[in-house]
C-alpha cells in the first residue's frame, strides 16, 4: 500500500468511532500492538528529543524500503508511534521525505491531545522524516560511487 492509502485506512477506522474516549482506548489498543523493540535499540542514538515520554525508533533500509521499528514507555504514545509506522514503514525513503501526512490532523489528533503530546508527535515524525532524507542522501552517493 502506498502512504496515502495506508492514512485513508488509518481515517477509516477511526471514523468508525463516535466519541473521543472510544478513539483514545483504540490508540491504546495500537499501542498494545506495537511490536517491542529489540533492547539493543533503546539507546540514546535512538530516543526522539522532543517528546514528553521516552520514545525509541530504529531505522534501516531493507530492499531499498526504510523500515521503522519503535516503542515508548508509554502505552497512548505507543499507539502513536504505532500509526506513524504503520504510515511510514515499508516506504521508499523518497516517497516517506516527499510524503503528506495528514491523516494525524484528519482524525483530529492534533485538537485532541496534550500541547506536550501533540509536540512529541511531530517530534517523532519529523525524525522519521530526517531518516528518510540521510538515507535518500546515502543511495545518492552509493549510485554516484558506482556509476
Amino acid at each position: 500500500m502506498t502512504i496515502n492509502e495506508t492514512q485513508d485506512e488509518i481515517i477509516e477506522e477511526f471514523g468508525l468511532f463516535d466519541d473521543w474516549a472510544d478513539k483514545y482506548e483504540y490508540i491504546i489498543d495500537l499501542g498494545k500492538k506495537l511490536k517491542p523493540l529489540d533492547e539493543q535499540y533503546k539507546n540514546e542514538v535512538n530516543i526522539i528529543k522532543g517528546c514528553q515520554s521516552r520514545v525509541w525508533l530504529h531505522a534501516y533500509l531493507q530492499d531499498d524500503k526504510l523500515v521503522f521499528e519503535a516503542d515508548s514507555d508509554a502505552i497512548i504514545v505507543k499507539g502513536l508511534v504505532n500509526i506513524l509506522v504503520r504510515t511510514l514503514s515499508n516506504q521508499t525513503p523518497e516517497a516517506i521525505a516527499a510524503a503528506d501526512v495528514y491523516a494525524l490532523e484528519k482524525v483530529g489528533l492534533q485538537q485532541h491531545l496534550a500541547q506536550t503530546r501533540s509536540n512529541g508527535l511531530a517530534a517523532m515524525l519529523r525524525q522519521m522524516k530526517n531518516y528518510a532524507i540521510a538515507f535518500t542522501s546515502m543511495k545518492s552517493q552509493v549510485q554516484s560511487i558506482k556509476s
